[in-house]
């Protein structure tokens, strides 16, 4: 039995699906109820709390693989509850911020205190360091539904971003069995991209004229500022204005792992066209 913690998220119901293709017991952990009718047939919803492991017995009973989110209030607990349940191997989404270990960084912190408190464990681990989602695109979905302007951050900023699905595809044998145990899979797209050119590709997909504007720092800042923490901002400000992370850089993990090329952006963008023609 594996269980897919965010089973519902882009890279959760990404693997849920790959490992029900594969004829795997899969057990999805999610927080919304309703998305459970969305799960392939054959896999197991399940509800539970995280940040509370001590709630956690029955649905880590019985699971030998666990995938799991990072960030959680007590990982070291959660960890511990899954290895007294009998887990064996955890497969950890983690990102290439952890290699800073940058405590001082929202982001880094969370990853890095996140993949200490696996390695700690006592149980086999892999880390997965995904650069910037492609799905990440689908943020833009309230600025298509009323125009044909998008608006980005830092748009001089390249990135290698990866497909949630090839993420899963690392994760799925990574999951079950030991040949990536203590490994660190930096997993990036085929190709570094900036904001314009990943909107440029939409377009085509699309059919619509759309325009890239990139915002200026400030704009940046109070655009963010609306959603998220101030200590997140900041996170990304380093990240991407002083520069302290490179994801312009591709790296081979995903080709390695499953033999063949990761996704291109375009190729994410026809799968997922059909989710901009949706309400946002």
């Amino acid at each position: 039995m594996i269980l897919v913690t965010g089973a519902t998220g882009n890279v959760g119901s990404e693997l849920v699906s790959a490992l029900a293709e594969a004829g795997e017991e899969v057990r999805a952990l999610t927080r919304n109820p309703s998305a459970a009718a969305l799960l392939p047939p054959g896999v197991e919803p399940v509800a539970g709390d995280l940040n509370r492991p001590q709630s956690l017995a029955d649905v880590l009973a019985g699971v030998s693989g666990l995938f799991l989110l990072p960030g959680y209030q007590d990982m070291p607990g959660l960890l511990a509850e899954a290895r007294h349940a009998g887990v064996k191997r955890v497969v950890l989404l983690s990102g290439g911020s952890a290699a800073l270990a940058d405590l001082d960084n929202a982001v880094s912190r969370y990853m890095t205190l996140s993949e200490r408190a696996v390695r700690e464990s006592g149980l086999s681990w892999t880390f997965l360091r995904p650069r910037s989602f492609m799905s990440n695109a689908l943020r833009w979905r309230p600025q298509l539904a009323v125009g044909d302007e998008v608006r980005v951050p830092f748009p001089g900023v390249r990135t290698a971003a990866i497909d949630p699905y090839d993420i899963a595809a690392v994760a799925v044998p990574a999951l079950l069995t030991d040949d990536h145990d203590g490994r660190i899979h930096e997993l990036t797209g085929p190709e570094s991209l900036l904001p314009a050119d990943q909107v440029a590709v939409l377009a085509k997909v699309l059919g619509r004229d759309l325009r890239c504007h990139g915002l200026t720092d400030a704009e940046a800042r109070e655009d963010m500022s609306r959603t998220m923490p101030a200590e997140y901002v900041d996170a990304f400000f380093s990240f991407f204005v002083d520069g302290t992370l490179d994801e312009s850089s591709t790296h081979p993990a995903v080709r390695d792992v499953t033999g063949r090329e990761p996704r291109t952006f375009e190729q994410w963008a026809r799968a997922h066209a059909g989710e901009f023609a949706a309400p946002a």
